[in-house]
């Protein structure tokens, strides 16, 4: 009898002489093998699930994307595929044209393509069938491909031969500026990430203006309510900042007065009335703007995790140099 009761004294006592963090309570592990590559959260980041089961492999390989559909990876010769609303299983996948090694969203469907060869295809909403297109686009070196609402291509080439625009479908391609990737569109502004921090066009493209510049790149850009977030790279005081913009990307505030100095800020998004940070030392959230900061999710295995929204479902990939 005695034995019994100080057994269920030591397992009264145990969360209190050892107590689990506030990340390690909202983290619901899946019970397979394959963990820690995918986590995902629909209640503001409250708790997180990893969803990592049915992926092949124990780490992320591959292109990927999120939009409103949800959560698009490409690897090996299938495209897995989350919704935003999906419990179980976590993934669906399909057969990927296995000459192409990365994806992207399009107004119309995902694109596909191959960084060495080009070779673009469509794979238009409904359809099972990847379609050729772009096929008069002949340069090599391919990063991403953008379309806006508006229905202006660009494709993102590597630093030595730029970012080309297309009004016609892709019949006809122009260089618009150099040293460019990830662009995002709001309200008919465009914003992109540079080689020299981080650039905006308000004419569909055409023309761009730096609008940060630290003497250091542009790490992420987001956009968020009334505007837009960005992360940028600060050579004077060697850490990466965190600002937004609510005129179109004319003029920048600073966010992370109360995040903790880091080179390896990696990402920022806004779900809700809430901003959320990819930080060396996990997922922090804001409720007011940037102006405080609570950390939600601690990091795994010292690895940062890199941000995605689908809606108000927020995708997170530990990775471990960040973005």
């Amino acid at each position: 009898m005695k034995i019994f009761s100080l057994a269920f004294l030591l397992l009264f006592l145990y969360p209190f002489v050892f107590p689990v963090t506030d990340g390690q309570q909202k983290l619901n592990k899946n019970k397979s093998g394959v963990a820690n590559i995918v986590f995902k959260s629909t209640d503001g980041g409250q708790s997180w699930q990893d969803i990592s089961e049915g992926l092949p492999g124990d780490k992320l390989e591959g292109s990927l994307f999120v939009n409103d559909r949800g959560f698009y990876l490409r690897t090996g010769n299938y495209i897995y595929h989350n919704e935003p609303n999906n419990k179980s299983p976590f993934w669906e996948k399909e057969i990927f044209p296995d000459e192409h090694s990365n994806i992207a969203p399009g107004k119309s469907g995902i694109f596909a393509y191959d960084y060495h060869q080009g070779q673009f295809r469509q794979k238009i909403n409904g359809s099972g069938e990847w379609s050729p297109i772009y096929e008069n686009f002949q340069l090599k070196g391919i990063l991403d491909v953008f379309e806006t609402a508006g229905g202006t291509v660009f494709i993102v080439c590597d630093r030595g031969r730029g970012l080309f625009r297309s009004t016609d479908n892709g019949k006809n391609w122009k260089e618009v500026c150099r040293g460019v990737w990830k662009l995002v569109e709001s309200s008919g502004v465009l914003m992109a990430n540079s080689i020299n921090g981080t650039i905006r066009s308000t004419d569909d493209g055409e023309t761009w203006e730096t609008v940060i510049s630290e003497g250091g790149a542009g790490i992420d850009i987001a956009p968020i309510d009334g505007g837009f977030a960005a992360i940028t790279f600060n050579t004077q005081s060697e850490t990466r900042r965190v600002r937004t913009s609510y005129d179109g990307g004319k003029t920048w505030q600073a966010i992370d007065a109360d995040l903790p100095p880091s080179m390896k800020i990696s990402s920022i998004i806004q779900v809700g009335d809430y901003f959320f940070c990819g930080h060396p030392n996990g997922i922090y959230r804001s409720g007011d703007k940037g102006k405080t900061w609570k950390l939600l999710l601690p990091s795994i295995e010292g690895k940062v995790f890199n941000l995605y929204v689908s809606g108000n479902v927020i995708y997170a990939i530990p990775s471990a140099g960040g973005c």
